[in-house]
């Protein structure tokens, strides 16, 4: 990898982060405890206050680091496999982004509560190792984070120092040559001043040929508390990585499809070895902080600047003008094979400031109000190049393959076919007022409401300038000991950029959702979900063609914004610690996601699926613990549709087992992950647009740890 160049950032800006570190100072005498996700866990996403699971009026799921490296997650998008309602990377281990559908629609990712990706193909994946737990809310969001969160949100919650030292180092090896050095130290360096290092280093290759998968990782994190009353954190990150693409976008005839050659192999590369990348650096400051001026009024305030530089070079082939047939000659082994490049650079700074008072109206009837404001800025600025060149798709001739000087493709390069540019910026400031009633200690009630301002130019000119007022409400209560119905209603908005056919400027895109549900927790140590959903998105542009109001004679083509998509479903979920602390976690939903009069389901959404995790420790003698866990997870069947495929084309559906033995002595631990255990084959989605992608291969990877 690249001389690591370590540049801390830190930002002004304050909001608390809760600090959840890994307990590394157990007795040797005690079984350490099973992390669940049981009703006594706060999450500070849903509501962006310290607010118990069993008193937000819809489902939240909080994964602790434990429980997904237990899991053997080794991306965000992994921490996600045993989430109902979510189908996690669902075009298969993409090397380039984290994905994941919530409710049949993708999710936003946020770090901290602040949105952490914009833009396609500008930034490096986070690392799930720097953090303490996700926590994923379903529905939309906009009431609390702004334009665009219809499905759901994914928040990643930062490690934080403690002031209690502890800390792990370890080392890691595994399939694809997977070598791994991490550690995580923290404790107090003055009373009341604490630090935490998050490290990682990886060399490593993937399930596809030439695609490496390395990684530097440094998160230095400080935290000053002068009083009880004020604490300020400030998180350092720099990340580094030298990757490739194992999305290789393989024909659809060759992988689900019949090609007489033979099915296409799943480690298959298509570009040219050396100049294909996937490779970023990252630099991102972080400040938090809270100052309590009473017991009933604190100030949170938080902000971020981030900065990502990233060359993306790939090939893949042109599956996409014929899907039925896109090879050249009647042996279908020779196609065209595209080349991009793209030099991109993304900034992203963000802010989010409120005020929380808490106050009493009657002996019986608590209040939380929060008001806040949150702005944010983004520009991305990219410069592409594309090109074309004939390769035998079963026999590849790498040498033969251009490396355009080793930069992106230009003019006058071989097989040249055009350039573009982007130089996008957003800007978006929210107000929000949310009221939390909590009465007679036994049902809560949640307002809000939000106003935004979105605006975006590229290269200087007006994209869009659109406001919006979304609302929220939702009650929960706890009607008989341990069972609690609720009932919520979520608006959302995206702008987009753009006009109709008609020349008018496109109108926000609107989200709502109504949902009503109960949850069951009879001990704090147990929660089950059950949940139905209606989402409607509407102002969804599709394409259609009408008379010019000019000239009738004059049809026009484009698009107007008459479509609305809908998804609706119930999910299960259920969290528990049984006697015998055995850690069990159960998912099950179903969804249907489509677009209004198309009777069809969103391509590739599944309409089903479920899990099962399941993980117990054991004593083997005074100082030494055993752990075993195991898993099955299953998604189903999905459809695509397009002009070759006007009844669609399935992918089937899969299920997949994973598993864990770890046996752990005094401070040392050794550790076996193992993911897709039985080493099914299967595809994630194939589109109808021409293309697959390959499901993740067999994963097994061993960790020898040492905590203190």
């Amino acid at each position: 990898m690249r001389l690591l160049k370590c540049s801390i950032l830190s930002a002004t800006m304050l909001v608390p982060v809760a600090a959840h570190a890994s307990d590394t100072t157990a007795e040797v005498e005690q079984v350490r405890d099973i992390v669940v996700s049981g009703s006594q866990l706060e999450s500070t996403s849903a509501t962006k206050t310290d607010t118990p699971v069993i008193e937000v009026p819809q489902p939240v799921t909080i994964i602790e680091d434990e429980v997904f490296e237990a899991q053997g997650a080794i991306s965000i998008s992994d921490t996600l496999n045993y989430v109902a309602g979510v189908t996690a990377n669902p075009y298969g281990p993409d090397s380039r982004v984290d994905g994941a559908l919530v409710r049949g629609v993708s999710a936003l990712q946020f770090r901290d509560g602040m949105r952490d990706i914009f833009g396609f193909y500008a930034s490096i994946r986070a690392d799930p190792y720097n953090f303490d737990r996700i926590e994923l809310i379903r529905g939309p969001a906009s009431v609390l984070f702004g334009q665009g969160s219809l499905g759901g949100i994914v928040n990643m919650v930062s490690k934080t120092p403690q002031f209690e030292s502890g800390g792990e180092f370890s080392l890691r090896y595994g399939s694809f040559d997977r070598k791994e050095a991490l550690a995580d130290i923290t404790g107090p360096l003055t009373d009341n001043l604490a630090a935490r290092v998050v490290a990682r280093v990886r060399d490593s290759g993937t399930q596809t040929d030439n695609v490496p998968d390395d990684r530097v990782l440094f998160s230095p994190s400080v935290t000053f508390a002068p009083t009880d009353a004020t604490q300020v954190t400030l998180i350092g990150l720099y990340q580094e990585d030298d990757g490739g693409s194992t999305s290789q976008f393989l024909p659809l005839v060759g992988t689900i499809l019949p090609n007489p050659n033979r099915q296409l192999d799943s480690d298959l590369f298509v570009g040219k070895p050396g100049w294909d990348r996937y490779d970023g650096r990252l630099l991102q400051g972080t400040a938090i902080a809270s100052h309590a001026f009473s017991a009933d009024l604190t100030l949170n305030a938080k902000a971020r600047y981030i900065d990502s530089d990233l060359d993306y070079f790939t090939h893949y082939p042109n599956s996409y003008s014929n899907p039925l047939n896109p090879y050249l000659d009647t042996e279908q082994r020779q196609i065209m094979n595209y080349a991009f490049g793209s030099l991109a650079n993304m900034e992203i700074f963000s802010t989010d400031h409120n005020l929380q008072y808490d106050f009493r109206t009657g002996g019986a009837i608590e209040h939380t109000l929060l008001a806040g404001v949150d702005y944010s800025w983004n520009r991305v600025r990219k410069d592409s190049g594309y090109a074309l060149e004939p390769i035998d798709l079963y026999d590849i001739d790498y040498g033969a393959l251009s490396d355009f000087n080793g930069t992106i493709p230009m003019l006058g390069d071989p097989g040249y076919a055009f350039a573009a540019a982007d130089d996008t910026r957003q800007s978006q400031i929210g107000f929000y007022l949310q009221d939390q009633i909590r009465a007679w200690d036994r049902v809560s009630l949640v307002l809000g409401v939000r106003r935004d301002e979105a605006r975006s130019t590229s290269f200087g000119e007006e994209v869009y300038d659109q406001g919006a007022t979304t609302f929220r409400a939702g009650i929960i209560g706890e009607i008989v000991t341990g069972v609690s119905p609720f009932f919520s209603f979520t608006e959302s908005f995206e702008p987009i950029s753009g006009t109709d056919l008609y020349g008018d400027p496109f109108v926000p895109k609107t989200g709502r959702q109504f949902e009503v549900g109960v949850k069951l927790h009879p001990s704090d140590r147990i929660l089950l979900t059950a949940t139905a959903y209606h989402i409607r998105e509407a102002n969804r542009p599709v394409a259609a063609v009408a008379p010019s109001p000019q000239d009738p004679d004059v049809i026009l083509n484009g698009q107007l914004q008459i479509g609305s998509l809908t998804s609706k479903g119930v999910e299960f979920e259920a969290n528990a610690t049984l006697p015998g602390d055995l850690l069990l976690i159960a998912n099950a939903s179903y969804n249907e996601a489509e677009v209004e009069d198309t009777g069809r389901q969103l391509d590739n959404v599944p309409k089903f699926n479920a899990s099962l995790w399941t993980m117990k420790d054991f004593r083997l003698n005074a100082e030494t613990t055993a752990r075993l866990g195991a898993g099955v997870r299953h998604v189903g069947r999905n459809k695509s549709y397009g002009a070759a495929f006007p009844n669609g084309i399935t992918t089937p559906a899969f299920t997949l087992v994973d598993a864990v033995a770890e046996v752990s002595w005094q401070s040392w631990s050794l550790a076996v992950n193992a993911t897709n255990l039985l080493g099914k084959d299967y595809y994630a989605a194939c589109l109808a647009r021409g293309d697959c992608f390959i499901g993740s291969e067999r994963n097994v990877f061993g960790t020898v740890s040492y905590r203190f």
